[in-house]
């Protein structure tokens, strides 16, 4: 069912009052960034465990020289994790858009 002009209206004023920030999301990633708190903000779970994994793995070992490496790691993930903010986003607020226009088409 085609949408008019009015819901879709409705759609994305509610996805510019949900989705996520990406501001928020660099804020987290550049002050604590270790830990994935912005990927459990981006609803990115598991990613934002493994992280934090690496990080307490890598913290740990760090006096028997493996945790440098796993430190390292999370590093090059976090510079990664720059590039891929904006991608994240939009893939999160692509799947709001469609969750709510099946909630809408399910309404109707």
């Amino acid at each position: 069912m085609a949408l008019d002009t009015h819901q879709q209206m409705l759609i994305e004023q509610r996805i510019s009052n949900e989705a996520k920030s990406p501001l928020l999301a660099y804020l987290l990633l550049i002050f604590v960034g270790g830990l994935g708190i912005h990927r459990f903000y981006l609803g990115r779970t598991g990613s934002g465990v493994a992280m934090l994994l690496l990080l307490i793995l890598g913290a740990v070992t760090l006096p028997i020289g493996v945790g440098l490496i796993l430190l390292l790691a999370l590093g090059i993930w976090m510079l990664a994790d720059l590039f891929l903010i904006p991608g994240m986003v939009n893939q999160q607020r692509d799947l709001l858009r469609q969750s709510l226009r099946s909630e809408l088409a399910a309404n109707a």
